[in-house]
């Protein structure tokens, strides 16, 4: 017998879920996805990372993505190192090393940075 590893959906998450799943029940046939619910699945990406909600959720991985504020998608989440790499059109590259990211504006950091070689 082979044991299956089950995730745990969080329970904002799962809310989420439920929410959309009750849409999808009572919704005319291809209407689109009402704002109010794609606020809600921008927040919970926000808080567990697009790819997983839009899996939960059952949405476009990309149409989601494009959704989230772009300052958002440069912030890794949680308090782990992280090394960041970057490359212009010219080639010249960059790659960081962070012992705490959820300290640093990535964002502001590379336009500083890029100024800065130029």
């Amino acid at each position: 017998m082979i044991a299956r590893k089950t995730c745990s959906i969080p329970p904002t998450l799962e809310q989420a879920r439920r929410r959309f799943e009750r849409w999808r029940k009572v919704r005319p046939s291809l209407s689109p996805i009402p704002k109010p619910l794609w606020a809600l699945a921008v927040k919970i990406a926000q808080e567990h990372g697009v790819s997983r909600t839009a899996q939960t959720l059952r949405l476009n991985y990309h149409a989601l993505k494009e959704r989230l504020p772009a300052e958002r998608l440069l912030q890794p989440s949680g308090h782990s190192p992280c090394t960041i790499e970057l490359e212009n059109g010219q080639g010249a590259k960059m790659k960081i090393h962070l012992a705490r990211p959820e300290a640093v504006d990535l964002l502001a950091l590379s336009r500083s940075l890029w100024r800065a070689e130029g």
